[in-house]
């Protein structure tokens, strides 16, 4: 009988947002796919889950991707969790899933996300967004904020502690100064926080207390009626 791969939701921060389904999964596979097996560990111990542990990440060699799906299909359930959140949202879990054997079932087992965490509390449309992932470090950077700036839709990216600063001026040198923002720091974590403005009001939000731990930012969709796109961008109101 082919085995199941469980695609495992695991907390962004705080450990008691694990679902008992997780838990469950967990402890009930055979091996648990990790991003980063010293960071899983934590869960693991907290919870006193037994189960080895393997990892999966984007250096991780076709060969081993190719065994994992063998084992699968002879049987064997296996767990593929993420650091943080929900697995195949920015990070390397993907390209596992991608890669499996046709006949092998795939399941979710669904829980926190930081996409959908800062949609929750941005007061913004969550009908219809956009999520970014992480802006580019340095090729395409600019053609990146030159997208979010001309978004209809709601704009969730994410942005670490050494980058956030940067992306905050370059994010308000290319915006209407009234676009909404919020920008959610170590969400669920000891040291959380929402801080809301405007796209001109970014910088001085993001320094009004330390930067520090991992940052998800939600952008207003520009509202401005389409009849003012000339095909290369909006046309400043008149």
């Amino acid at each position: 009988m082919t085995g199941t791969l469980f695609v495992v939701s695991t907390p962004i921060g705080n450990l008691d947002d694990v679902s008992p389904r997780a838990i469950a999964t967990l402890r009930a596979s055979a091996l648990i796919l990790c991003e980063d097996t010293r960071v899983t560990r934590k869960l693991l111990r907290r919870f006193e889950i037994a189960t080895p542990t393997t990892s999966v990440h984007e250096h991780t060699r076709a060969a081993k991707l190719q065994s994992l799906s063998q084992r699968i299909l002879r049987g064997a359930s296996m767990a593929l969790v993420s650091d943080a959140g929900t697995p195949g949202i920015s990070d390397p879990g993907a390209r596992l899933v991608a890669g499996l054997h046709p006949g092998v079932p795939v399941i979710p087992v669904p829980g926190p996300s930081a996409v959908t965490s800062i949609l929750s509390v941005s007061g913004f449309s969550g009908d219809c967004y956009v999520f970014h992932g992480f802006p580019p470090h340095k090729k395409g950077r600019s053609t990146f904020w030159k997208q979010v700036a001309d978004e209809k839709r709601t704009s969730v990216f994410f942005e670490s502690p050494h980058r956030v600063e940067k992306a905050m001026g370059e994010l308000a040198a290319i915006c209407r100064p009234e676009r909404r923002i919020v920008i959610g720091r170590e969400l669920t974590k000891a040291f959380e926080s929402v801080r809301r403005g405007t796209a001109a009001s970014a910088l001085s939000l993001l320094r009004s207390e330390p930067i520090k731990g991992e940052y998800v930012i939600a952008l207003e969709g520009d509202r401005r009626p389409l009849d003012s796109y000339d095909g290369n961008g909006y046309a400043p109101a008149a």
